[in-house]
């Protein structure tokens, strides 16, 4: 969890009177943490908004989760053209499969670089990663790190 992805969530909790937050189980990416590690640091993170809620899901597609739980849309980001690209495509899925509209929001500029493989590995080599993640994600990042 960094900074851009707070960001994000901050910016659509204005957008919608009862935002859902996923985490989904994503083999690809190689997470660090599980979706239930995930889970509860975001949950602490995201105290303050009571209209905000944390999902977790392992094994099926986001626009199936937001059809069970009848959201009226889809909030993405996009860092980068490359992200557009990629979005764009899952827009079209999504729509084709649901009709649930997709809105994407754009990156801070000063947060678009941050992403979640180069906070690991820059942590990893003992790094001050204090200006793109919360200092709670910190502490987590270096227990993780310790046990390796």
């Amino acid at each position: 969890m960094t900074n851009g992805h707070l960001d994000i969530i901050y910016r659509a909790a204005k957008l919608f009177d009862t935002l859902y937050v996923g985490i989904f189980n994503n083999d690809k990416k190689n997470p660090l943490f599980s979706t239930i590690e995930r889970k509860v640091m975001l949950e602490n993170l995201l105290l303050d908004f009571d209209h905000v809620q944390v999902i977790v899901h392992e094994s099926d597609l986001t626009v199936k989760v937001a059809e069970k739980l009848q959201v009226t849309a889809l909030v993405r980001s996009v860092r980068n053209a490359q992200d557009l690209a990629y979005e764009s495509e899952m827009v079209y899925f999504n729509q084709q499969m649901s009709g649930i509209e997709t809105v994407i929001l754009l990156a801070d500029p000063n947060l678009q670089y941050i992403n979640s493989t180069r906070i690991k590995e820059l942590a990893q080599f003992g790094a001050d990663i204090s200006k793109w993640v919360p200092g709670l994600v910190i502490k987590e990042l270096e227990r993780k790190i310790e046990k390796k």
